[in-house]
């Protein structure tokens, strides 16, 4: 069984549409709301990331967007199609040898989620900033040039029953006639559990075509931040003396021009009077 590189996309410069996994299907569990419009293509779509603050300050200074392993990832499910065994037609046995080098980082299509604040900003010590999946997309597949149809991908990640994943699993390389492309591969990667389907995850992966390189967790690639990102949204248990102090901060440390709010997810609700009729 083979990995080929498909000649017909070689001179493409942006990834095509097999790249885009699954983004124009609608989610079955995606709430009606928080769907794109329907004269909105998906692809520019807002998504979301919670990130350390000191982390927000590295990707301003340091002008890169930084993607990790996969094999890092804390779900034992995660990466297991590509670590499982594979049996030839002959009936020998064989790995992917190139399993452990893919490198993908995790957004949200959720707006707004108290659970995803209290996941990833535990101590109320991160900001959520806001791209679009075109954004992010282009921002790697620039960096790849003519290899990005083989290099990067950007996907929905599916949220399945515990059979189903395994029946995906089971079917994942098939019907390739015996070559199979590096999207198949990636594809395996766009699958979780039915228990993470809160998460609503977009996904962007990359990985290197000289296989060898892929020696260090991180995968680092130069951005734009000011472009990149078009909104910094701040903890919303931050009193609002915090709130302008960090503001403040955020602004001198990154010169930051687009909106930096505070999300009102805990804001009073309205006081009004409610009718009695007896």
């Amino acid at each position: 069984m083979r990995a080929a590189h498909d000649g017909r996309d070689i001179l493409a410069v942006h990834m095509d549409n097999d790249n885009y996994l699954d983004l124009d299907a609608p989610a079955r569990d995606a709430p009606a709301r928080d769907a794109p419009a329907r004269d909105a293509p998906a692809r520019d779509a807002f998504i979301y990331r919670i990130v350390p603050i000191e982390r927000l300050f590295e990707l301003f200074a340091n002008r890169q967007n930084v993607l990790v392993k996969t094999k890092k990832w804390d779900d034992p499910f995660e990466n297991f199609i590509l670590r499982s065994r594979l049996t030839l037609p002959t009936g020998e046995q064989a790995t992917i040898g190139f399993r452990d080098q893919f490198y993908g980082q995790c957004w949200t299509f959720h707006k707004a989620s108290d659970a995803m604040w209290r996941i990833y900003s535990p101590k109320a010590d991160a900001v959520r900033i806001r791209s679009t999946i075109r954004k992010l997309a282009e921002s790697l597949s620039s960096r790849c040039g003519d290899w990005a149809p083989h290099e990067a991908f950007i996907g929905k990640v599916r949220y399945l029953p515990y059979r189903e994943l395994i029946t995906f699993a089971k079917g994942a390389f098939s019907g390739d006639s015996g070559f199979l492309m590096m999207r198949t591969f990636a594809r395996t990667l766009f699958v979780k559990r039915l228990a993470f389907g809160h998460e609503r995850e977009v996904r962007l992966l990359f990985i290197p075509h000289e296989h060898a390189s892929a020696v260090s967790d991180l995968f680092a690639y130069s951005v734009d931040p000011h472009v990149f990102i078009d909104q910094i949204m701040i903890d919303p248990r931050l009193g609002l003396q915090e709130v302008d102090a960090l503001k403040q901060r955020i602004r001198a440390r990154t010169e930051f021009e687009g909106e930096i709010k505070r999300s009102l997810m805990y804001a009073s609700p309205p006081e009004f009077a409610i009718p009695l009729r007896v």
